[in-house]
């Protein structure tokens, strides 16, 4: 026992000390982004070099990015990125989720279907590839609940969830959103989030078992453009001819 303690004390200072200067960096540009005309000049730019297909960065003018609910959630999403079990061309980690209708627990490689893509959504944004696709959203803890760091741009204010009814309640929302596709909710033991490094929000694409794409760790790594360009190159792989030739 004092072992495996000694073990698991020593796994969280080197995860510690791998965090802390990411963290440190991301502590001082919130402080910098609470100044109005530095906030309105970075995303500005942000917004101009973006996308269009890409969600913006909502951040409004009444909400503090320095505080301690934020910093607490930067650190949780830094932590679970790094220790998260899935990584680009390896396994998909095949957690459990619950589903919405039947309350059914099932697991994620369960909506895969043969050698057909799975879209891995851990946001809200969808783009519709059911031609050579499939996809779900799985919603996870809330980013901005009321109750912590709170978004006053937020469409809903929603609390913790202290029990999987409020998830599901929750996901209820969210379903209302991306009417068409399938919406999965994850345990309130947090495996799929975990697994994945899912938190604030994440893309990714299965195949085979396999992750074949990975996106960056959201929001401003949750880029609907990526995954758009991904598609479009595995829809012209499929329907490029082939090129053997039957001698008869």
């Amino acid at each position: 026992c004092m072992d495996t303690n000694g073990l698991h004390a020593v796994k969280n200072a080197i995860v510690c000390l791998v965090l802390l200067p990411r963290f440190l960096m991301a502590a001082v540009m919130f402080w910098l982004l609470d100044f109005l005309c530095i906030r309105k000049r970075v995303f500005f730019r942000m917004e101009q070099e973006g996308d269009a297909i890409d969600p913006p960065l909502c951040i409004s003018d009444s909400n503090r990015l320095f505080s301690v609910e934020s910093l607490k959630a930067v650190w949780h999403g830094h932590k679970l990125d790094f220790l998260k079990a899935a990584h680009l061309g390896h396994g998909a980690p095949n957690t459990e989720v619950v589903q919405l209708g039947d309350q059914r627990r099932s697991r994620i490689l369960d909506y895969a279907k043969e050698k057909r893509p799975l879209i891995l959504n851990f946001g809200s944004f969808v783009q519709q590839n059911a031609d050579i696709a499939d996809s779900i959203v799985v919603y996870i803890e809330e980013a901005h609940p009321s109750d912590g760091w709170m978004s006053t741009d937020a469409p809903y204010q929603i609390p913790k969830h202290q029990c999987l009814e409020d998830r599901l309640n929750a996901a209820q929302l969210m379903h209302l959103e991306v009417p068409g596709c399938q919406v999965v909710v994850d345990s309130m033991e947090n495996s799929s989030s975990a697994a994945y490094g899912a938190f604030f929000d994440r893309l990714y694409i299965l195949q085979e078992g396999r992750i074949v794409y990975q996106g960056d760790r959201g929001p401003e790594g949750y880029r609907i453009s990526e995954l758009r360009d991904w598609l479009s190159h595995y829809r012209q792989r499929m329907e490029k001819p082939s090129d053997l030739v039957i001698h008869v």
